[in-house]
């Protein structure tokens, strides 16, 4: 049978595919005890997934900045009514896999927290937590976080406004000064951003719950976009790379080298890297596959990796063979509990509706999970 086009771009599908793999492999290595059995065995890959596997994040923000600018371009005049309905749809399309990730992990929680008393549970949820949860505010009202990953989530709804911001205000200042055209305003803005935030902002762990911390690496994707589309000219290009240059001096850190490292390659890779054809090789249909399901991975392996790690210390506390097959478990069960959230939940179509459904779903399972405590003492 002939494979059918997938309609993606390739090489979007594959850092995403890696991303999603990698962020799953530095959980695992960042919370729960297996890693700490594993450890004594292979030191260095414990310590390489713990201290450079989440630089799959800058991965992840650059892509996102690359998609949005691809998405918005075709946007003319953004008004206050359509900048309404294109921010619901993102909030919605972020938030449903959220809150049924949510409601499985607050009651794995407390189901394995008797025999499972480890740092890297959430305490129990209270309902203004959950709420806030709901709006993805829950970092900016300095509420702990139910599950891990959840801080991207609203980074990336925060980032999506940014962009929808900044594409209003090129618009109105292409109809004030109409010698330039929107897409050179934008790009200016762009510019100033992604230097403030790498120079200043980025470096700043006090800002890393506002989308301006993550300006730079979403900012270079949009640019990496841009390029493709009009063209950045070679003094832009020198621009950027002495901003980096510069960032890094300032600050030397290898998530900014990650962000333009990623940023060139989707701004100089070949189009048929980014156009919708169709590859064929082994592997090829599992990338595309693994890339689609990527962002259900990513907000449900939280709640299997902690019931994994609780199952493997009760039996196998101490052993290494055990432990790693259980962390490797824990990433193949992580793709399957993924594929089964984008099918019944990511991919229908959102909806107020399955909104406030999946709201119900979640405090039912906050209001379940506190009977749980209760019961356990």
């Amino acid at each position: 049978m002939t494979p059918q086009p997938s309609g993606r771009a390739w090489l979007l599908d594959v850092l995403k595919a890696v991303g999603c793999v990698l962020i799953v492999l530095h959980h695992l290595a960042f919370y729960g005890p297996m890693a700490d059995v594993v450890m004594q065995a292979w030191p260095g890959l414990i310590d390489w997934l713990f201290d450079r596997a989440r630089l799959a994040v800058q991965m992840f923000l650059v892509c996102g900045g690359f998609l949005t600018a691809a998405s918005l371009s075709k946007i003319t005049q953004l008004d206050l009514h359509t900048s309404g309905v294109l921010l619901w749809r993102r909030y919605l399309r972020l938030v449903l896999p959220l809150l049924a990730a949510l409601s499985a992990v607050v009651v794995v929680s407390e189901i394995i927290r008797p025999q499972f008393d480890h740092p890297s549970l959430s305490a129990l949820p209270h309902w203004t937590q959950a709420w806030a949860h709901v709006a993805l505010l829950q970092h900016v009202l300095d509420m702990e976080a139910l599950s891990a990953g959840v801080w991207y989530v609203a980074m990336d709804f925060q980032l999506y406004a940014s962009a929808l911001l900044v594409l209003a205000l090129a618009q109105r200042l292409s109809a004030w000064w109409p010698t330039d055209s929107p897409g050179s305003w934008g790009q200016g803005i762009w510019l100033m951003l992604v230097v403030a935030s790498l120079w200043w902002w980025s470096g700043d762990d006090r800002l890393d719950d506002y989308a301006v911390y993550f300006y730079g690496a979403y900012g270079l994707g949009w640019l990496a976009y841009q390029h493709r589309a009009v063209g950045l000219s070679r003094q832009t290009w020198r621009l950027l790379l002495l901003v980096a240059v510069v960032a890094f001096w300032l600050d030397p850190r290898w998530r900014l080298v990650t962000a333009l490292a990623v940023a060139i390659l989707l701004a100089t890779a070949p189009a048929s890297c980014l156009s919708s054809q169709d590859v064929k090789f082994p592997g090829a249909r599992a990338i595309q596959w693994l890339s689609r399901i990527s962002y259900s991975v990513f907000v449900i392996h939280f709640s299997v990796s902690l019931a994994v790690n609780a199952c493997v210390t009760q039996f196998w506390p101490g052993q290494l063979w055990p432990n790693g097959w259980g962390m490797l478990a824990a990433l193949g069960l992580s793709l399957c509990a993924g594929a089964a959230l984008y099918k019944w939940v990511e991919q229908p179509r959102p909806s107020l509706q399955r909104w406030a459904a999946w709201v119900v779903v979640f405090m039912a399972s906050v209001a379940l999970a506190m009977k749980i405590n209760g019961l356990a003492g």
